[in-house]
């Protein structure tokens, strides 16, 4: 192979979310043009498809959660709302004609790797093969249900936030929902709105900061639009706020984490007057130790007149309500589930096989960990976008993502030139990563006393414990020396 010449892999990429837009759109860019992408769902979109519920939104502002070559003039709030989100990520697939390249309704159930080759079959019975195959499932996309007893018998309505059904009326119901969490923030006000009366059962309370949401008018949407230097601005001076203060607060640092901590006490205080209702609405683990939520709305609508807080333990689901540990019954017409996701199932329950067999489940037995997020030993040409020890907690995934396939096109080159035949990060490697990792943990905000989502099965969070200017510095390009390097072409075979 002369030096001028590229091999053109041939890639799968699973997914057409935010991350599977953007492979698709970047390995183009670089001249890539055998891709094939499947998508389990109907069209693109991931997580903004998937997800409908009332007041859904994101808690990274707009103008901050976009592709940074794309900006979107048309965001109508500070913090955008679902279908915003949706039709802006609709709106990129269509410029850069990604659909041409997706496969939709169908989702892979198995890849494995043999003789150097990544064998798919998917839903519909296909079977495909690829070079390279680049998993873009995203993180928060598998339902996590409460195992509460009694809880098949329940008569009426029932579903996850994740599952809302469409044109439901809540006019004039009793409406149950488990949990306070982020999503639950946003549903809570909404259901307030409609609903007969609404019965919160909250586990654990959670920390609220005030960020105040703002709407962006017609005239100021028609600025930005003419002047899209306006949008690029903001995109940095969102981005900059985000990294000097929320970024580095949550990892430990002592002044932005004491400034958002006051802002969360005040905000309750000021907020809730009742002493006992804001005793019980009042955390006992460190700010941002969970995920801070973003509102203005929750205590007002924690407050409403149909509106009751219930903090004893849930016993039981009948055929009616909810049975507290109290004995008390709180008869439902419907019960909304806002229990959250499965945060470490990544590509899962797709059967994914690597070199000489080796499952994932068995690769991941102890714990679910990956080298910079993107590479399992074992799996070769195998990359995980948004994998494990990613900075989800205190930056924007669109940003991580690219950043993350900026890396990822390098490890591509070499192959292309035909250096590698297998692009995989080492076990000592991958170890001496992860070990980096938990030596940064002891300072941040996630090790502050409470039980999160972020924690895996041994307690320790899959979080990033560092800056974020750190990950993008040690992001910028791989080292080389950390990749396994007996799997060279011959020089035959390289030309």
């Amino acid at each position: 192979m002369t030096r001028n010449q590229r091999r053109d892999p041939r890639v799968v990429i699973i997914g057409a979310g935010m991350s599977g837009i953007l492979m698709t759109i970047k390995l183009r860019e670089a001249g890539i043009t055998d891709i094939c992408v499947l998508e389990k769902g109907e069209s693109v979109g991931g997580t903004w498809r998937e997800n409908r519920y009332p007041g859904l939104a994101c808690d990274i502002p707009a103008h901050m959660y976009t592709y940074a070559f794309e900006p979107n003039p048309e965001w109508e709030h500070r913090f955008a709302r679902g279908p915003e989100i949706r039709r802006y990520f609709e709106q990129v697939a269509d410029k850069y004609d990604v659909v041409r390249d997706v496969r939709f309704n169908e989702a892979v159930e198995r890849c494995v790797y043999e003789g150097g080759v990544w064998h798919l079959t998917t839903s519909k019975g296909a079977e495909l093969e690829a070079d390279l195959v680049i998993s873009a499932t995203g993180i928060l996309h598998h339902p996590a249900y409460p195992d509460i007893e009694g809880l098949e018998q329940f008569e009426g309505e029932c579903f996850h936030t994740a599952r809302w059904p469409d044109k439901l009326s809540l006019k004039g119901k009793r409406v149950g929902i488990i949990g306070t969490g982020s999503t639950a923030a946003q549903v809570i006000p909404e259901l307030v709105k409609e609903a007969g009366q609404v019965v919160v059962f909250q586990r654990t309370p959670q920390w609220i900061y005030p960020a105040p949401d703002r709407e962006y008018d017609a005239s100021l949407r028609a600025k930005v639009r003419k002047n899209p230097r306006l949008a690029r601005r903001a995109y940095r001076w969102y981005t900059r706020a985000i990294e000097l203060f929320f970024s580095r607060a949550v990892i430990g640092q002592r002044i932005p984490h004491f400034l958002m901590s006051w802002a969360c006490r005040q905000h309750l205080k000021r907020k809730v007057k009742d002493p006992e209702l804001r005793r019980r609405l009042t955390p006992d683990y460190t700010v941002g130790c969970k995920r801070v939520i973003v509102s203005t709305k929750f205590y007002d609508a924690i407050q409403a007149p149909n509106c009751r807080l219930v903090t004893e333990g849930i016993e039981r689901v009948d055929a009616n309500g909810v049975v507290t540990a109290d004995g008390q019954h709180h008869g439902l017409d419907l019960l909304v589930l806002a229990t959250g996701f499965h945060p470490f199932n990544f590509m899962r329950p797709m059967e994914l096989v690597g070199r000489d067999g080796l499952h994932i489940n068995k690769a991941w037995v102890k714990r679910v960990q990956a080298y910079r997020s993107l590479l399992i030993p074992g799996f070769p040409n195998f990359f995980l976008m948004l994998g494990p020890n990613t900075p989800i907690g205190n930056f924007s995934v669109i940003a991580m993502s690219e950043v993350q396939s900026h890396y990822l096109l390098q490890l591509i080159e070499r192959w292309r030139r035909g250096e590698v035949q297998e692009i995989e990060a080492t076990t000592e490697a991958t170890e001496r990563f992860n070990q980096y990792l938990r030596g940064g943990m002891a300072h941040t905000v996630w090790v502050g006393g409470c039980n999160s989502w972020y924690l895996d099965n041994e307690g320790v969070p899959a979080m990033w414990p560092y800056t974020w200017g750190q990950w993008v510095k040690e992001m910028s390009a791989p080292q080389w020396s950390d990749f396994t390097q007996g799997a060279g072409l011959s020089r035959e075979a390289r030309g």
